[in-house]
């Protein structure tokens, strides 16, 4: 896809009270005054196997007895948090370190060339629109009206190829749930289309933009958006100035796990249709010719054994990007004319994996990664080499919009200490320009990044990443992060974080490692970490730990690990493993309970990537190392403070509830256990600014507390 929710006094002051009380609990040797959570006698039955679910209750975020415990859960960790010396000045630090101008991706659609653009401070970025060379940019879209505290997002565009169209979705506190509008580019008003029930997927515009294809959901039950299991996606055509209950039903699945992706092809001649069940990434391909009335669905690729992206189509010809027979990625072309598809080679696979592929001015920019960094070489059509793009230092691309018979195309770079930076292309000469580069309050000269590899258990050697002041020592002393994420065929690349940036600046060392699960070395590396092989990817996660603290980058004790939604799975199960070899864990929005993932909204889509407890053969491996059900009573755990938001519906924040209530009951040592619940957000995507600063000086000022500064 090119543009891819009163309390009474009485009750407050209780709240306060109990906050107090137990603040003072933990700042004695003695361990934390807990809430308690409401509790039931729940045992399910696991093929033979009965598995104690006490905290049960807590599954219903809105009942009185969850919102109560939810209020004196974070009455407690704002008083632990708030009453850390160093919060103020780290907070003021990261609020002068966001405080600067930032650009999305350009992209050119009729003449008119469309961009984000945050001044700062903003909770939203707004949407700019230049109507030709030369003109004045102008406000088209500003979000942050939507809502007072900026928790109503803009969350998707698609602009149509005249460029006269905008259509855009908005996300009322993080909630995956999108409602479409279409705005008039020219006069900048709302027309009436409205289109509801729409998760993961953008609209599609033909080529006349009068219409566009996208996909949705029916609606759920009252009540029951934030918690309801999403299936039967549906295909629909709309016609702009009609009612969605207008629109015409393109596809229904015949199976309710499928997922799909929808675009029109360039010269608006293919309906490109990418159905995948679950998660996995491995889709069938099917097309539809538009310039046939009534033409059916031509079942390019109907099985799910590989993935296949639309790259380009001249006539009957298109371009795909594939890992059929090609674990790393290749580019190949198919005559859509022929009774049965033959792939023929363009780019071949080689050493890197091919990440992406984009048709621009008559030849191919291709993006590959190598080693958890990524490069974009120029190719011509018939897919031979050319000119490599010099990239500032080893980092990450994005971007590459356009068409064949573009010009120019833009894309942004981004490293640990390089802020996105946008840049204009021209294919022809393979020559690349800076368009926008960002002003943030700090020296990049005096942070030094490095990347090595260490050995996992089985000996694969796994690449991590080290951000460090120049002039650090090893000697043990750095309060380190290590962050990962591990799974769903993502790649941790090089990326600029205010928040680490904020921890490196004072003495810490950040380290991001690329484990087994992600796809930093194609589907292979992927599927060494998925499945009854996910136990990989926390041992690789240990490891990681284990090679920091050999070489003296830090010790145990000084060392914290961070990780969310997959990656908040990781740190809770590798902090079950092995307690004794970190000194803090922020776990964020993760996925705890992997009996039960399934039962909720999207969750049932990531059993091709974990499996699912309901399959006897698969309890086994997920039981051994789900992080709630693997707590051990007894355990002196490290200091913990879990994030979750109560809107979250992609990972509900039962996981993180019965998580935190299951530590706080077991923890046997003296270091808190916290939860920090945050209201009107969800699983991340378009929080506000406001609420990321707050956030992540909540984490730092934890992380002070806990794992402190430099010891010398």
């Amino acid at each position: 896809m090119r543009h891819a929710r009163l309390r009474t006094l009485a009750l407050c002051l209780s709240l306060e009270f109990l906050a107090t009380q137990s603040l003072a609990a933990a700042d004695t040797p003695s361990r934390p005054v807990y809430p308690k959570a409401p509790r039931a006698s729940q045992v399910d039955d696991y093929h033979g196997t009965l598995v104690s679910d006490p905290f049960r209750p807590l599954e219903d975020p809105d009942s009185q007895a969850t919102r109560a415990w939810i209020d004196a859960e974070n009455a407690m960790t704002r008083a632990f948090l708030d009453a850390i010396p160093e919060r103020a000045a780290i907070r003021d630090r990261l609020t002068k370190l966001w405080d600067y101008e930032r650009f999305s991706t350009p992209l050119r659609e009729g003449g008119r060339l469309f961009y984000f653009r945050n001044d700062g401070l903003r909770n939203q970025a707004v949407l700019y629109v230049l109507d030709r060379e030369g003109a004045a940019p102008r406000v088209l879209l500003d979000p942050n009206g939507l809502s007072k505290d900026g928790t109503v997002a803009l969350t998707g565009t698609a602009i149509s190829r005249d460029g006269k169209s905008l259509a855009y979705a908005v996300a009322s506190g993080g909630s995956d749930w999108q409602e479409w509008h279409v705005l008039d580019v020219g006069t900048g008003r709302n027309t009436s289309d409205v289109l509801k029930w729409v998760k993961f997927s953008s609209p599609a515009f033909t080529a006349d933009g009068k219409g566009f294809y996208y996909a949705r959901y029916d609606a759920p039950a009252s009540n029951r958006e934030l918690d309801e299991v999403v299936k039967n996606q549906k295909v629909f055509f709309h016609r702009l100035g009609t009612p969605q209950a207008a629109d015409v039903l393109v596809h229904a699945p015949d199976d309710p796990n499928f997922l799909h992706q929808v675009r029109v092809s360039d010269d608006g001649r293919w309906l490109v249709l990418s159905i995948s069940r679950g998660s996995s990434g491995k889709n069938r391909l099917w097309v539809k010719d538009l310039s046939r009335d009534g033409a059916p669905f031509l079942k390019l690729f109907d099985d799910f054994e590989s993935r296949w992206s639309w790259v380009a189509s001249e006539g009957t010809t298109a371009y795909l990007r594939t890992d059929r027979s090609a674990p790393r990625g290749r580019l190949v072309s198919v005559d859509l004319a022929a009774a049965a598809p033959v792939l023929t080679n363009v780019i071949p696979q080689g050493d890197a994996v091919i990440q992406s592929v984009h048709a621009v001015g008559g030849r191919f920019v291709v993006v590959t990664m190598r080693d958890g960094s990524e490069h974009v070489r120029i190719h011509g059509h018939d897919g031979t080499p050319g000119k490599e793009i010099a990239l500032p230092v080893l980092g990450a691309v994005d971007g590459f919009a356009g068409r064949p018979a573009d010009s120019e195309t833009f894309f942004s770079f981004t490293s640990f200490t390089y802020p996105s930076t946008v840049f204009r292309l021209d294919p022809a000469t393979a020559t690349a320009t800076l368009f926008k580069k960002p002003r943030v309050d700090f020296d990049p000269a005096a942070f030094d990044t490095v990347q090595v590899f260490y050995r996992a258990n089985d000996g694969t050697a796994v690449p991590m990443f080290l951000v460090a002041k120049k002039g650090t020592k090893w000697d043990g002393a750095n309060p380190t992060m290590l962050f990962a994420y591990g799974g769903f065929n993502i790649p941790m690349l090089p990326s600029f974080s205010v928040k680490n940036l904020a921890f490196v600046e004072r003495g810490g060392v950040y380290a991001q490692a690329c484990l087994r699960g992600g796809s930093e070395y194609g589907d292979e590396w992927h599927e060494a970490g998925m499945l009854e092989k996910k136990q990989n990817v926390f041992d690789d996660f240990a490891a990681a730990a284990r090679w920091l603290i050999a070489n003296k980058v830090t010790s145990a004790k000084k060392l914290a690990i961070a990780g969310g939604s997959n990656g908040g799975l990781l740190v809770g199960a590798t902090l079950n493993q092995h307690p004794e070899l970190f000194g803090a864990a922020l776990p964020a929005v993760g996925v705890m309970d992997m009996l039960r993932f399934q039962k909720f909204t999207i969750g049932w889509a990531w059993t091709s990537e974990y499996g699912s407890a309901e399959n006897a053969d698969q309890f086994k491996f997920i039981y051994a190392y789900s992080p709630l059900q693997n707590v051990r009573k007894g355990t002196a755990y490290p200091p913990i403070l879990i994030t979750t938001a109560d809107h979250d519906d992609r990972v509900v924040p039962a996981h993180s509830f019965k998580y935190a209530a299951t530590l706080q009951e077991a923890q046997a040592g003296d270091a808190p256990v916290l939860i920090r619940i945050e209201t009107r957000a969800g699983h991340g995507a378009g929080k506000p600014t406001t609420k990321l600063i707050e956030e992540a000086t909540d984490q730092l000022a934890f992380l002070a507390k806990t794992i402190g500064g430099p010891e010398r």
